[in-house]
């Protein structure tokens, strides 16, 4: 089992020296990978399925991974996830390269479609096409990275005759992650990614999503063992439950804290090396 901490970019996170002392303490502690979050905007005042008050500081996931880089060594860079519809491909195509550049090698892209129809009006962002216009999306940046000469022509994004540098350290590209608990979702995990990652649940919960998970790489001819899933638990997880998650079919479990100042964090953080990491 690996062992990963979400938020590095929020919360008590959002202020840097607190960001920085977690990532080095994680890294320390055996943590395998660090995951942002991710909202551009959010309702205000805060109304489902709004997961957050709106006041809730979020640094820019690729601004706050790049932080973390110079502040770590080995520990994976992961973003947790990063809604891809509401973004332009091209751009962030460049900031992630950024990113893994920057890191040597240590970043992994996750993916979503979104679910805030008031984030998109406020960015621009079409809240139609979220499923088709993420995997053009996705295919346009994998050209970017990719390929000697890139081009791409799809309905959402077309280009040809650029190039874009520098290319990321990880070829062809950084590993791809899909979140998302619907047939669609799962689907494009198994056709388009490294691994799938399912945000606040149980055991119960990610049994159903590994059942999906496996309909939907039977469906798509791929290997089942060849997809790593993710999972950033509810609740507190001790080693029994971290056994059941294991048992479960789940390879890395994405903590999240409920912490809200760095002496917490680097309690839970300093708790978890103890208890649970190397012990599962």
């Amino acid at each position: 089992m690996k062992f990963g901490l979400f938020g590095i970019n929020m919360g008590p996170c959002a202020i840097p020296s607190t960001a920085a002392a977690a990532a080095r303490a994680a890294e320390a502690a055996g943590f395998e990978s660090l995951w942002t979050g991710e909202h551009v905007v959010l309702p205000d005042p805060q109304v489902p399925p709004s997961p957050v008050p709106a006041d809730t500081p979020f640094i820019d996931t690729t601004v706050a991974l790049g932080f973390i880089a110079a502040h770590t060594k080995t520990v994976r860079l992961g973003t947790g996830i990063i809604i891809l519809p509401q973004r332009n491909p091209v751009v962030l195509a460049k900031e992630l390269a950024s990113v893994d550049v920057l890191s040597n090698g240590r970043l992994t892209f996750g993916i979503g479609i979104g679910y805030l129809k008031p984030e998109f009006d406020a960015i621009g962002a079409p809240f139609d096409h979220k499923g088709p216009r993420t995997e053009e999306f996705l295919a346009a940046m994998i050209a970017l990275w990719s390929m000697d000469k890139p081009e791409y022509r799809g309905r959402f994004v077309s280009f040809g005759g650029v190039n874009a540098m520098p290319r990321p350290v990880q070829r062809p590209h950084p590993e791809i992650v899909f979140g998302g608990m619907t047939r669609d979702a799962y689907g494009r995990a198994a056709r388009l990614a490294q691994g799938w990652f399912g945000f606040a649940l149980d055991v119960d919960g990610a049994i159903k999503c590994v059942a999906g998970l496996r309909a939907a790489c039977k469906e798509a001819g791929r290997r089942f063992e060849d997809l790593e899933i993710s999972v950033a638990p509810r609740g507190k997880v001790d080693r029994d439950d971290a056994k059941r998650f294991a048992e479960a079919g789940v390879h890395r479990l994405i903590l999240l804290h409920r912490t809200n100042d760095e002496r917490g964090l680097l309690e839970f953080i300093g708790e978890t090396g103890r208890n649970l990491i190397g012990k599962i």
